[in-house]
């Protein structure tokens, strides 16, 4: 059982020793979900599809050392990212303890020592200006730009994994006049903000 077809098929490229990490994360969150329900993905093969998911944007944008992901839930995309991404430093924000349990146990099994776990809401974080803010599925992209304003400064980008209404979200937030990307993969909408004109 291995994850590595489904990279090869989405044209993700990465070395044997982080395809093994992600193998093993993929058996941990199978294995706790039955008993926890952390996720919607309750087989492997929804966890692996989750993990492409998370993964896509490799493909596409570069990834700076500082990394934030809001709502991080069962690890998409945050904790699958710092496992691809070892030169990177992710920290990941959520609130629901079960999940920040699993985050901890996932994070010391598969041995990442690039990873802070946070159990806060993200408009608690203060005091530290983030690279890359990242989200899925967690609020819109208005209320996460709000939400987000005392963590970022003129250099932040943000990703962020949208649905079909990313194109109305982007016309709430014209007032911060941002600079952006839609990368359209396997029915996601992957919005890459590259600058806002309003801090």
């Amino acid at each position: 059982m291995s994850i590595s077809v489904e990279l090869k098929n989405n044209n993700i490229v990465l070395d044997s020793f982080i395809i093994d990490q992600l193998d093993k994360f993929v058996l941990i969150l199978n294995e706790w979900n039955m008993t926890h329900n952390l996720t919607g993905a309750k087989t492997i093969g929804s966890i692996e599809n989750n993990i492409i998911d998370a993964l896509m944007p490799i493909n596409f944008m570069q990834f700076p050392q500082s990394i934030l992901d809001v709502g991080t839930g069962a690890g998409f995309p945050g904790l699958v990212l710092a496992i691809a991404l070892p030169n990177s430093h992710f920290t990941l924000c959520e609130p629901l303890q079960k999940r920040t349990a699993f985050l901890r146990f996932a994070m010391m099994e598969i041995e990442l020592n690039n990873v802070s776990i946070v159990g806060k809401k993200v408009e608690e974080l203060k005091d530290k200006k983030y690279k890359l803010i990242t989200s899925r599925a967690v609020t819109n992209t208005k209320l996460l730009l709000d939400l987000t304003s005392n963590i970022r400064d003129c250099d932040t980008q943000y990703l962020l994994y949208k649905g079909s209404r990313v194109f109305d979200e982007l016309s709430d937030i014209s007032q911060y006049q941002p600079t952006y990307d839609i990368i359209e993969k396997n029915f996601r909408n992957y919005l890459h903000i590259k600058s806002l004109n309003v801090i």
